[in-house]
């Protein structure tokens, strides 16, 4: 019971300063030192010989060098016209079915997904050139708003995801196997939000009217050539790493190279261009890199504590299920999605989490996905959703309006979070067919 108390002090004191607007690295060292100094009285010369190796350790691993490529990639994409063409491609070849262009912002995020890796990125970018254009044609507000909100969120889970990286760093599993694990649930759920807008538009046509004038065959086959740029993108960063040519962090580069050639052959790519990228690139990387940093030295200083072994024996007497042991974990990350970003989420409770999910017998690539599906319910759940904020911003409304609008595609994750749950193949099975390796759920 006392572990408990430490880690729910540790939590509410992460919480508390993160609220009053302290930056989320400086935040989880904090709470970690005065974790260190309260709890087990631990000087503070001992705390900086702790801390110096970690710095390195943290910000040295080879697998991180994939994190700025694939962001400086997905910058140099938000500065070209690669969303235009999505839609123009998506657009004729979703027009028969019912919701017609709804789906443009589902199947844009999906695909956009798979060449940035943001949520926040996908949401914008996807969301400056339908939202417009989705209420010029008289469609549906709550429908465009929810359907981009929920689909933007797919940047953390389609792979190259960030978050991904990020998790298996620290969770120290295979990068290429949580890829792989990504892509069928991460195309599961921008299904279930297909099917959903299809069901939804034959009840209440009136959301998604007909234009004056129907696409036909020419225009699909423009459509489809609007495509094959994004096409190749994504067929060369996937295929790389899916056929074992090439590294996660090999395939970034290699990423950024074809982005580059893109923009150059399009007339896209200006030195203005090309230093913009690079900077906002940099300044995210090393957000990113400090708080993996901050992170690892909250995970050290909770060992020191004994809190994960404490906790872990604490819930392990209580006997719960493995699904019992779930149904615990969706509650606890869902009140962490009303506060946290997914990164800052999974970083500061992977020390506590981790440990209980292989001690249930859990597969810790399963458990990734699980992990990153709490982070994409965290983008849309207030008060600090970053897929609510880019939302109003964009839109302009009420920020209570897109809060209504998302509530149905918030209900159709925790679906999809269940599915996975109570069918862990769907999460396991591409990358045990890709790398012959078992695993699972007890």
């Amino acid at each position: 019971m006392e572990s408990l108390i430490v880690a729910f002090g540790i939590l509410a004191l992460v919480i508390f300063f993160l609220g009053i607007g302290v930056w989320v690295f400086a935040g989880l060292l904090l709470v970690s030192t005065v974790g260190l100094v309260l709890f087990i009285d631990m000087p503070f010369h001992r705390i900086g010989t702790i801390l110096a190796p970690l710095v390195i350790r943290s910000s040295t691993a080879w697998e991180l060098s994939a994190i700025p490529m694939f962001i400086w990639m997905g910058e140099i994409i938000l500065r070209t016209d690669v969303s235009t063409r999505l839609f123009k491609g998506l657009s004729p070849l979703t027009y028969y079915l019912p919701g017609r262009m709804l789906h443009t912002n589902i199947l844009g995020s999906a695909v956009f997904a798979a060449i940035c890796g943001s949520s926040a990125a996908t949401t914008a970018t996807v969301g400056k050139i339908t939202i417009p254009e989705l209420k010029k044609r008289g469609y549906s507000n709550a429908l465009s708003y929810g359907s981009l909100a929920g689909a933007g969120s797919l940047g953390l889970l389609i792979p190259p995801s960030i978050m991904m990286i990020v998790y298996g760093v620290l969770a120290e599993v295979s990068i290429s196997r949580l890829f792989a694990a990504g892509m069928i649930p991460g195309l599961m759920i921008a299904g279930i939000y297909s099917v959903y807008v299809i069901i939804y538009s034959l009840f209440r046509p009136n959301v998604a009217p007909a234009d004056s004038h129907a696409p036909g065959f020419r225009d699909m086959i423009t459509g489809v050539c609007n495509l094959a740029p994004i096409g190749i993108l994504i067929g060369v960063v996937l295929g790389a790493i899916y056929s074992g040519l090439a590294t996660p962090s090999e395939t970034a580069a290699i990423g950024v190279a074809v982005t580059l050639i893109y923009a150059a052959c399009t007339w896209q790519l200006s030195w203005n261009t090309f230093i913009s990228s690079l900077t906002a690139a940099v300044h995210t990387s090393c957000m990113i890199s400090a708080i993996m940093i901050a992170a690892a030295f909250m995970s050290t200083a909770m060992g020191f504590m004994h809190v994960p072994h404490n906790i872990a024996r604490v819930i392990d007497g209580l006997e719960l299920s493995p699904y019992q042991l779930i149904f615990i974990l969706v509650l606890f990350y869902l009140l962490l999605g009303m506060f946290l970003e997914g990164i800052s989420m999974m970083v500061m409770s992977l020390p506590i989490t981790l440990p209980l999910i292989l001690a249930a017998g859990f597969d810790p690539i399963w458990f990734g996905i699980f992990l990153i599906l709490m982070a994409e319910l965290a983008q849309i759940t207030p008060p600090v959703g970053f897929n609510l904020f880019i939302l109003q911003d964009l839109t302009k409304v009420s920020i209570t309006r897109i809060i209504a609008a998302c509530v149905p595609f918030f209900l159709l994750m925790c679906f999809g979070v269940a599915l996975i749950t109570v069918f862990p193949e769907i999460v396991l099975w591409l990358p045990d067919y890709l790398f012959q390796s078992g695993g699972g759920l007890p």
